[in-house]
């Protein structure tokens, strides 16, 4: 990001110099790097789901050629890329690490210098098997991390699970909580842009205004609810939508407003309509990572029976295991 009139805005020129001009990042006991830039940068906010593609890709095309690999990445939504990449990114066996800062390189206590140079070594370690974000001393799971703030240095946080390292004098990783390196095969999966919604429920929400977007197009929906799982009743209002959107296939993910915590369907009798209508619980997975897994479902082409069962189920870490569903062979 550079300052301009209309505000800070990214320039790939500005950026490279600044990089060049970290003698640092070349110094001895850092890792080799090259720099790989995207033709149009954007600001985090106008990601989509192209732009996740196509660093999937760059990452996918360059998989054997390299150790690791750090993307740089706006803070508004790079939990959402993070959770992406860890689904596209299948069976990947190599760090994965996104970074970025609060205050734009361009400024002098600019946060971004520390999360580069850590990055980069976290990602030339081959301790780390997965995507993560490293920020502010920390390294998280990318798809259980959160932004938890718009100024603060520490801007992000992994609310239901443990910090993967933390950097200080030296780089102290929580092994146990680390995921093993993947055995199977690489595989890169790009994702459809298939319509998938979100709705946060508030008291005084008035369910009918969303029964116009529950058609056949709509192929899954996050709704992030009170606590545990819970609705307002208003009567059942909420109810028929919910049916409606199941008999069209829509696969409807419930997620908790709360950060810290999980879902549990049928707990209480505000969350029974929910379970009774066919909704999936998302347990303790974040909203930017249940959209991100519908996304890859859906890309994958499975049935909607299949999706259903792979919503609750953990695949990549995003969630914690559930015991519970149904056995996947009967769904296949």
């Amino acid at each position: 990001m550079v300052k301009t009139k209309e505000g800070y805005k990214p320039d790939g020129k500005s950026f490279s110099n600044l990089l060049k001009s970290m003698d640092v990042l070349n110094a001895e006991g850092m890792p080799f790097w090259d720099l790989v830039e995207l033709e149009k940068l954007l600001d985090s906010s106008n990601m989509t789901v192209a732009e996740w593609n196509k660093i999937g890709k760059l990452i996918a095309d360059a998989y054997d050629n390299y150790d690791g690999f750090v993307v740089l990445h706006g803070t508004d939504t790079m939990a959402y890329t993070a959770s992406a990449l860890s689904f596209m990114l299948e069976h990947i066996s190599k760090p994965v690490i996104l970074t970025g800062s609060q205050i734009p390189l361009c400024e002098i206590r600019s946060d971004g210098r520390d999360n580069i140079i850590t990055s980069l070594l976290i990602a030339a370690s081959d301790i780390v098997h997965e995507v993560c974000i490293y920020f502010g001393g920390k390294l998280f799971r990318g798809n259980r991390a959160i932004k938890y703030s718009s100024e603060g240095l520490i801007a992000f946080v992994s609310p239901n699970y443990p910090v993967l390292a933390e950097a200080g004098i030296s780089i102290s990783y929580n092994r146990a909580y680390l995921r093993e390196k993947d055995t199977e095969g690489f595989c890169y999966v790009p994702f459809e842009n298939v319509p998938i919604g979100v709705i946060k429920v508030f008291p005084g929400i008035q369910f009918e205004l969303f029964e116009s977007i529950m058609t056949e197009r709509l192929k899954g929906i996050v709704i992030e609810t009170f606590g545990t799982g819970n609705i307002p009743g208003y009567d059942g209002a909420l109810l028929p939508i919910i049916e409606k959107a199941f008999a069209n296939g829509t696969i409807v993910t419930v997620c908790s407003q709360c950060p810290q915590g999980s879902v549990m369907l049928g707990e209480y009798e505000t969350s029974m309509a929910l379970k009774n209508a066919g909704a999936v619980s998302g347990l303790d997975i974040t909203t930017e990572a249940a959209v991100a897994k519908l996304y890859y479902l859906f890309s994958k082409g499975y049935s909607t029976d299949k999706i259903k069962y792979l919503m609750g189920k953990n695949l990549c870490g995003e969630m914690k295991d559930d015991n519970d569903a149904a056995d996947p062979e009967k769904l296949i």
